[in-house]
């Protein structure tokens, strides 16, 4: 049995080699959403999706984020109706008072829908229509994620990190901003002076969670701060994690991230942006995998392999020193 702590697209790429490794029914994903916002009203859940779409064999894999091949004439629609009522486009927040008011899953990510600011394909969003619909009848966000999963045809356990809302906020000099402002509006180009994970002090893990960190698990190569973050922020997460085996690939190669804001945010809650930083993030884990040539040296045991993944067999060589670093411990 193994569990993976995923977001973004570092741990789903790495999820490709565990699919051929790990049999699937012995497999679980704790999926980040302190990422989540509300959109127009609808609950789009990107780590969740991208994991979802993934299992389902549908992901566009070209951009790791929503359904291949899916059309955008609802998102193209907004635009152009915007346009034409001299809307500005971008990140839009909902007023403050309406960020905490109705249903508890959205508080504090609440964005209007007007000439949205992502791109949101329309099977992609037929998916967000049905979870938020479900929630409002009263289901929870596990209870969701797993009739998704069966629509899908997905086999491992897919559980989102909490029901409760969590949302990974980026403080900046010139104001607060959710993450999904930070990075796909703003494209990470502001300064970040810290992040706050808002909500996680009164959330619990999903049902599941603390059972699934019983197995060893593994935290892939995503960002350790906004898609690892947010869960360790979760009552009992660490501590579960200091009791089980753990081993975390590096998302670094040296002081060079592979993909994302990685170092920026590192940097920003006080840890070396680098492999070596890794000890910061993670002091609970008892092993690494990490480049063959990066020189980051730990009190642990290190697997070292070309931790590049593009494409399965990248991913399957990745797994194969997982797997390494699992004997060592």
């Amino acid at each position: 049995m193994v569990t993976f702590l995923s977001g973004g697209t570092g741990t789903p790429k790495l999820l490709d080699g565990a699919a051929v490794a790990y049999d699937p029914e012995e497999t679980t994903v704790i999926a980040n959403t302190g990422d989540d916002i509300e959109l127009g009203g609808l609950l789009v859940c990107p780590d969740l999706d991208t994991l979802l779409y993934q299992g389902g064999g549908v992901l566009n894999r070209d951009r790791w984020w929503g359904i291949g091949g899916d059309t955008t004439r609802t998102h193209d629609g907004l635009h152009d109706i915007g346009k034409a009522m001299g809307l500005e486009p971008g990140p839009r927040y909902l007023e403050d008072d309406a960020q905490t008011a109705g249903r508890s899953i959205a508080d504090w990510r609440r964005f209007s829908g007007a000439v949205e600011f992502m791109e949101i394909g329309d099977r992609d969003r037929s998916v967000h229509v049905t979870r938020t619909s479900l929630i409002d009848e009263g289901h929870t966000l596990s209870e969701v994620t797993e009739r998704l999963c069966e629509a899908f045809g997905v086999t491992l356990d897919l559980l989102p990190m909490s029901d409760d809302p969590v949302a990974s906020l980026v403080h900046t000099p010139e104001e607060v901003m959710h993450f999904q402002e930070y990075w796909v509006a703003r494209d990470g180009e502001p300064d970040v002076q810290n992040v706050e994970f808002r909500g996680s002090s009164t959330a619990d893990p999903a049902p599941g969670v603390l059972d699934a960190l019983e197995d060893d698990v593994v935290i892939g190569p995503s960002n350790p701060v906004t898609s690892i973050g947010p869960m360790l922020a979760l009552d009992g997460v660490g501590d579960a994690l200091a009791e089980s085996t753990v081993v975390a690939v590096s998302p670094f190669r040296g002081d060079e991230a592979f993909s994302g804001p990685v170092a920026e945010l590192m940097e920003a809650v006080g840890a070396e942006p680098s492999t070596a930083g890794m000890a910061t993030a993670y002091p609970f884990a008892d092993a690494f995998v990490v480049d063959e040539d990066d020189d980051a040296s730990f009190d642990r045991p290190v697997v070292r392999t070309d931790i590049e993944i593009d494409g399965r067999e990248d991913a399957a060589r990745v797994v194969q020193a997982v797997d390494r670093a699992l004997d060592e411990v």
